[in-house]
C-alpha cells in the first residue's frame, strides 16, 4: 500500500487564478463564474458543492480542460492548461485525467472488464493491462463480476465499473460530475469511501461535484459556489 507523502512533499496539483466564464444567452452576456481562486493538493478529495445552477459543472469542465475560460489561468502540475493547443489539452485529458459523470456511458456491448480495458488502451497504455484491469476491479468490488454485461449490472456496480474504468490508466486527476446523483443514500455513501481509499492507495486527486450534503463531509477540501462566485465552507 502506498504511504501519503509527508506533508512538505505535498503539492498543488491543480490551480485557479482568477477564472472567469461568460456565455451568451439569448444575445446577453451571462457570467457563470466570477474571479474562481483555488488551489487543490495532491491525493486529496475536493468537493464542490453549490446549488443547482451555482457553477459547479462548469467549473469542473474548465479545471478538467473540456472547456476555457473566458479570462484567468488554470494549472495542472504547474502547466497553463489555457495556453495549450487542443491537440496537447486532449493528450493530457486522455493521459493524465479520468472522468465519471452521472451517466455511466459503459459500452453496452463489451464486459466490465472490456470496458475498462478499452479505456486503458485509449490512454495508450501498453503492458500489462490486464492485471491492472483485474486489480481496478477488485478495488471496487466487482472481482467477480468482471465477466458481467451491463445489462446484467446493477446501477451501482455500473457506477463502480465507470469508477474502475477512470482509474485504471493510473490518472493524476478523476473528475467526478454528480457521481453519486442516481444512487440511494447507502451506495453513494460507498462511491465517495472508495473515492477517499482510492486518494489514499493511489495519490491520484479526485474533484468531485455534489449537492448532497450527507457526503460533503467526506472531502479533504470542500469548495462552495454560489451564483458562480466562492463562498464560505460548510
Amino acid at each position: 500500500m502506498n504511504e501519503k507523502p509527508d506533508v512538505a512533499e505535498v503539492k498543488n496539483v491543480i490551480e485557479a487564478k482568477n477564472v472567469n466564464r461568460i456565455f451568451s444567452v439569448a444575445g446577453k452576456d451571462f457570467q457563470a463564474l466570477k474571479d474562481i481562486q483555488l488551489t487543490i493538493p495532491q491525493g486529496t478529495l475536493a468537493i464542490l458543492k453549490g446549488r443547482s445552477g451555482s457553477g459547479k459543472t462548469t467549473l469542473l469542465n474548465i479545471l478538467g480542460a473540456l472547456d476555457k475560460p473566458t479570462s484567468g489561468q488554470v494549472f495542472i502540475d504547474g502547466k497553463d492548461v489555457c495556453r495549450m493547443s487542443a491537440y496537447k489539452r486532449e493528450k493530457l485529458r486522455r493521459r493524465q485525467m479520468g472522468f465519471v459523470f452521472q451517466a455511466v456511458s459503459l459500452i453496452p456491448t463489451m464486459n466490465a472488464f472490456q470496458n475498462v480495458e478499452f479505456s486503458m488502451r485509449m490512454a495508450g497504455v501498453r503492458g500489462k493491462r490486464s492485471e491492472r484491469v483485474e486489480e481496478c476491479l477488485k478495488m471496487v468490488g466487482l472481482g467477480s463480476r468482471m465477466k458481467h454485461m451491463p445489462a446484467e449490472m446493477s446501477g451501482g456496480e455500473q457506477q463502480r465499473v465507470a469508477i474502475a474504468r477512470a482509474l485504471a490508466h493510473r490518472p493524476r486527476i478523476i473528475f467526478a460530475d454528480e457521481p453519486t446523483a442516481e444512487l440511494d443514500s447507502a451506495m453513494g455513501a460507498e462511491v465517495v469511501r472508495l473515492f477517499k481509499e482510492m486518494c489514499e492507495k493511489e495519490q491520484v486527486t479526485i474533484v468531485m461535484t455534489t449537492h448532497d450534503v450527507g457526503l460533503m463531509s467526506a472531502g479533504d477540501e470542500i469548495i462552495e459556489l454560489e451564483n458562480g462566485q466562492m463562498a464560505g465552507g460548510i
